[in-house]
């Protein structure tokens, strides 16, 4: 769940509000998402903030610089493979180019070389993909240990896991491995985070509803890549 409200946060902190989905209030177990919210707070309190901030203070900044690299790199087949599901040619290429770069240049991804020479980094999903070809979000669904997940985006993530080709790669164990970089993801996310995150737990009225919020503002700006929402329609 952190991973998900963090990269909400920054994103809307860093590229301005974007607007609100069609139907802010599509919430019918709210009842029951509030309790599984309240749930993954109280899990991230007892273990994921505390691993954070023990992170932070025993891992030299330079290696977990490294670690992050290493992880985007990783997900940049996943990220062209929906560029070209979407159609956007000019992102794809930008994919394959900062996966080609990093990947030799850059020491197999720890080091982001391909920002250095002005490639960006950008994030796509299956669940994006779907977003563009029109498909809602569904309601909204809070997940133990996973945050905000409407059907959707649930479903994304488990057809990302097919577009990974990690996933093919002969590893004994390969559920350990999923499962470690997984962790290692979030672990990440929430490390490089901490005061935001704690801020806007510390500020909002409706730590739940402000999560909510965020997240759905977040998918429809990353389903529309940044561009300006659609003009609404005459009446």
């Amino acid at each position: 769940m952190c991973k998900k409200l963090t990269a909400a946060v920054l994103a809307l902190l860093l590229g301005g509000c974007a607007s609100a989905p069609n139907d802010p209030n599509n919430d019918p177990f709210e009842s029951t998402n509030r309790a599984i919210f309240a749930l993954d707070i109280k899990i991230d309190h007892m273990m994921l903030r505390r691993t954070a901030v023990a992170y932070n203070a025993l891992v030299p900044e330079g290696a977990r610089d490294g670690v992050h690299n290493f992880l985007g790199n990783l997900n940049e087949p996943v990220v062209f493979a929906n560029d070209v599901l979407q159609g956007e040619g000019a992102r794809a290429g930008q994919s394959a180019e900062r996966f080609f770069v990093n990947s030799t240049l850059g020491l197999g991804g720890f080091l982001d070389i391909a920002s250095d020479m002005g490639v960006s980094p950008q994030s796509e999903d299956f669940g994006q993909t779907l977003g563009t070809w029109g498909v809602g979000e569904g309601p909204y669904l809070v997940l133990p240990f996973l945050g905000p997940d409407p059907p959707r985006d649930a479903f994304g993530q488990v057809v990302d896991i097919g577009l990974d080709p990690t996933t093919y790669v002969p590893v004994k164990q390969h559920i350990w491995w999923m499962l470690g970089r997984k962790y290692v993801t979030i672990l990440d996310a929430r490390a490089r985070n901490l005061d935001t995150l704690d801020d806007i737990e510390r500020s909002s009225l409706d730590y739940y509803a402000t999560t909510r919020s965020l997240y759905r503002q977040f998918r429809d700006n990353e389903i529309r890549n940044g561009r300006p929402p659609p003009a609404p329609p005459d009446d």
